[in-house]
């Protein structure tokens, strides 16, 4: 037996970096869709979802593109097995944070949007602990370096 550990990353860890800039570009769609939406789009929302929109500080919108721009970025640096992976997941994490913080506390998007608005920030803000985690574990077993 060989006393050198094994750094070839599971199956698991290919499907999970995968899935994970799936999720983020997916992210960067959703987030470009929304920065340049055509006045025609947002008519046909309501009035407090337009406001909500159009209302959004452009720090809060530079911490979306932080997150989603970040977090595919991760999940490429994952994909080749680079050790950068873990900051560039961890400040998508606190960009997630500073645009839910702002969505949520500083502003009332519950009320304006109802439950959906907790439902799909919730799963982004679980993802982002989750990929930073993973990304410390791959780290960890020697999967990036």
């Amino acid at each position: 037996m060989s006393d050198v550990p094994n750094n070839k990353p599971s199956t698991n860890f290919w499907i999970i970096a995968a899935a994970a800039l799936v999720w983020n570009l997916l992210g960067i769609v959703i987030y470009v869709g929304q920065v340049t939406m055509s006045p025609e789009s947002l008519a046909r929302l309501t009035e407090a979802q337009q406001d909500l929109i159009t209302s959004t500080p452009a720090w809060s919108n530079a911490a979306w593109a932080i997150a989603v721009n970040a977090g595919a970025f991760g999940s490429l640096l994952m994909l080749l097995r680079k050790a950068w992976a873990v900051p560039m997941f961890l400040l998508s994490l606190i960009a997630v944070v500073v645009q839910d913080f702002e969505a949520f506390v500083l502003r009332d998007a519950y009320g304006v949007v109802g439950i959906s608005s907790l439902v799909i920030p919730s799963m982004v803000f679980v993802i982002a602990i989750a990929l930073f985690v993973y990304s410390r574990y791959a780290k960890g077993r020697g999967w990036l370096n």
